[in-house]
């Protein structure tokens, strides 16, 4: 594939238009159709980032033959139905987190995926950003000594309101799947595969959770600790302590653009940051992956496989349990 990759955006909502923002400052890429429910919406989209077709229907875009990969910026419970129908139109797809409502959509869509050999991806913007790449690299490299356990968290204040999305069980709502996917595939990340999961929260009258904490043992026997808040404003860091030192991501880790990197032995302390700016408002870092992974052949990321987000669906269905977190998509 020597020609740009050209992409659809399926939805015209703020994450939509983020995604079409960021593949303006994405080498080789270009946005060639939009799709809306509505011709009006998706004109208006269109118009505004350049978009060459603008579709009225989610099932023309998935049609468009003149589309390579689509990005799905859905609402989280149409994310099952969107990719499933853009994969049978022989696209690739780039679904934005949370991937699904739960595992077994998950593995639905990636089982087809795999049976029509084309890629497909969880759009987990932060694992591409260059602080968390470089975080990773350093943590490999042996700096802060064997990986220990990771504290993340993220919170932002929502004035409650049962008529917004945030709180909607219908539309997804919820600390968990918004905000806190964003510590579970972190510390998934940093410290391998989750093997146990223990998680409280504090419910809404909706049905939602209002905020949630949980801790996570991995395969290798470390662990971590996560809370996500639509109650508080949290300082959103991110630790990964080793025998050596640690590795902070500071605030709003989720899009560092620095990162802190501490080595204590006995009573001796040094530190340093590095500080490593993102391309464009971010996005832009896993649409290059994609493209790199359609330009190879590739059906998956290594960066973000399929196992890990079913790995990260499973551990999200075991604390919905917990917390009796449920969806319409559960029955």
């Amino acid at each position: 594939m020597t020609q740009p990759i050209r992409w659809g955006i399926l939805g015209t909502g703020k994450i939509a238009k983020a995604f079409a923002t960021a593949l303006r400052d994405t080498p080789d890429a270009k946005l060639v159709a939009v799709a809306s429910r509505t011709v009006d919406s998706a004109t208006k989209f269109g118009q505004e980032f350049g978009a060459e077709r603008s579709h009225g229907s989610y099932q023309a875009l998935a049609d468009d033959p003149n589309v390579d990969v689509i990005y799905i910026g859905t609402p989280h419970p149409m994310h099952y139905e969107n990719a499933l129908m853009c994969l049978n139109g022989g696209k690739a797809v780039l679904v934005e987190k949370a991937f699904t409502m739960n595992r077994r959509q998950a593995e639905e869509i990636i089982a087809l995926a795999r049976a029509k050999k084309l890629f497909v991806m969880e759009a987990l913007w932060t694992r591409f950003m260059p602080a968390v790449v470089e975080a990773k690299r350093i943590l490999d490299s042996g700096e802060i000594g064997k990986p220990a356990n990771v504290t993340a968290d993220f919170g932002f204040t929502a004035p409650y309101d049962t008529g917004s999305r945030l709180f909607a069980p219908e539309l997804g709502g919820g600390a968990l799947l918004d905000l806190g996917i964003y510590p579970l595939s972190m510390a998934s990340f940093f410290l391998g595969p989750v093997s146990g999961v223990t998680a409280l929260a504090e419910m809404t009258e909706t049905g939602v959770d209002m905020q949630t904490v949980f801790t996570l043992k991995h395969e290798g026997g470390t662990v971590s600790s996560c809370s996500c808040s639509l109650r508080s404003r949290t300082p959103t860091e991110l630790t990964i302590s080793g025998t050596k030192g640690f590795i902070r991501l500071h605030d709003r880790f989720h899009n560092a653009d620095a990162l802190t990197v501490t080595l204590v032995d006995g009573s001796s302390r040094s530190e340093r940051t590095l500080h490593l700016p993102k391309s464009g408002n971010g996005y832009t870092h896993e649409a290059q992956e994609v493209g790199r992974c359609l330009r190879a052949g590739l059906i998956e990321s290594p960066v973000m496989t399929h196992e890990q987000t079913l790995s990260i669906m499973g551990t999200l269905d075991a604390i919905r349990q917990q917390i009796g977190l449920r969806y319409p998509a559960d029955r």
